[in-house]
């Protein structure tokens, strides 16, 4: 089993630079939220009475085995805290799973370790405490930058409350990012410009701007469906999308993904995981996973309800529900549409091993006129700004 190469070094060490590999990732699913948002479709729940942290504590320290069992040794490259709200956590519950990590992998001193927080539910001294157990990068959901809209977007804090959150993560851990929401209904380019600008201007290292969603399941889908909510139209959101970008270069943060934007050195290590087709660990209730077995990549996905995989994890040792192994072809294609968000684009030659053929010549030609992807030398394709607005109709060309 692994473990920190000096417990008090590790904690304060650099971040360590970016190879360009893919790395090993290990994600950690906390479930649990203060309250559901409206346009939320992740796997988050709301509980009325206080959770047992001890018990679920240990059963991440139970699921980690059996998915170390899976994935063999490994060298970590970072970490991430997800959910839900894992700020809601006890200090002792994150340095209780970030030990436990350390014990069934090798964590070099130095990775990304982050964890997700929402303003809502900061505290000083709470984050210093995420802060001695390992964490040296938060995200924080902060989503938008007027109360209105908060309040529509269902968000527990005010804009008060984010500034905080904002000054106390860049007082406390070396590097920090904040999500927005735009495409807001009736948002208009310059309010989202002016919004845009602020939020630059908080000396954040990193931003994810993510365009407000209506996914089915979430109350925000039914008012949509009924027509008492109204988004911005095709054009409109183009035409923000391309604010976005405009304004996040021009500031010295441009995309590094369709959707993340950093300044140089600054982008998440644990995303680039996903988007470079590396693999990852996924422990705790919902939690995916990818990990490579010789030739053959395993898909792992775990029960959703959290004291569903609380009570599987005690009885049989983890909470997987699904472990689908993957071929080839499903791989390549996997390897195409994440590999086509980012701007680095995608290693062609690693593609071509894996699908065992070429990219039709004339589906990548006609995209090519119509510069909707482009080539970095002969090693990689990637998507141009407006192959990003097309992205998934530019991975199923060349899919196929």
């Amino acid at each position: 089993m692994g473990n920190f190469d000096t417990p008090s070094l590790s904690r304060d060490a650099a971040l360590l630079p970016d190879t360009g590999e893919p790395g090993f990732g290990v994600y950690v699913h906390w479930p649990f939220c203060a309250a559901k948002c409206p346009y939320c479709d992740f796997n988050s729940h709301v509980r009325h009475q206080p959770v047992d942290q001890e018990r679920f504590a240990s059963a991440f320290l139970k699921e980690m085995a059996a998915v170390r069992a899976m994935s063999g040794p490994k060298t970590v490259t970072s970490i991430f805290l997800g959910g839900g709200t894992p700020s809601l956590m006890k200090p002792e519950t994150v340095s209780a799973i970030l030990d436990g990590i350390a014990r069934h992998w090798h964590v070099p001193a130095g990775i990304e370790i982050t964890m997700e927080a929402n303003p809502s539910s900061v505290e000083a001294e709470r984050f210093r405490g995420y802060r001695a157990a390992g964490v040296n990068r938060v995200s924080l959901g902060v989503q938008a930058l007027n109360d209105r809209d908060l309040k529509f977007l269902g968000r527990l804090h005010d804009v008060a409350d984010a500034l905080k959150a904002i000054r106390l993560a860049r007082d406390i851990f070396p590097r920090m990012s904040f999500d927005l929401i735009y495409a807001r209904p009736e948002q208009t380019v310059a309010e989202w410009e002016k919004e845009l600008k602020e939020a630059i201007s908080y000396a954040v290292d990193h931003l994810s701007l993510y365009q407000l969603t209506i996914e089915e399941g979430t109350p925000f889908f039914g008012l949509h469906k009924s027509g008492k909510l109204i988004v911005p139209d095709g054009e409109q959101s183009a035409l923000l999308y391309e604010a976005t970008q405009e304004i996040t270069a021009r500031e010295g943060m441009p995309a590094y993904e369709v959707s993340n934007h950093a300044r140089p050195g600054a982008e998440s290590r644990h995303n680039l995981t996903y988007w470079r087709y590396g693999d990852y660990a996924g422990v705790g209730p919902g939690a995916h996973g990818r990990l490579t077995r010789g030739y053959e990549k395993i898909a792992t996905a775990t029960e959703r309800k959290p004291e569903a995989w609380l009570e599987m994890v005690e009885r049989d040792g983890h909470g997987i529900l699904d472990q689908e192994r993957l071929g080839f072809e499903e791989q390549s294609d996997e390897l195409l549409l994440m590999g086509l968000r980012l701007r680095e684009g995608v290693d062609l030659a690693r593609w071509q091993q894996l699908s065992g053929r070429e990219l039709d010549p004339k589906r990548e030609e006609f995209l090519l006129e119509h510069k909707f992807v482009e080539r970095i030398g002969n090693s990689r394709l990637r998507c141009t700004p407006s192959g990003m607005l097309i992205l998934d109709s530019v991975v199923a060309d060349l899919a196929c």
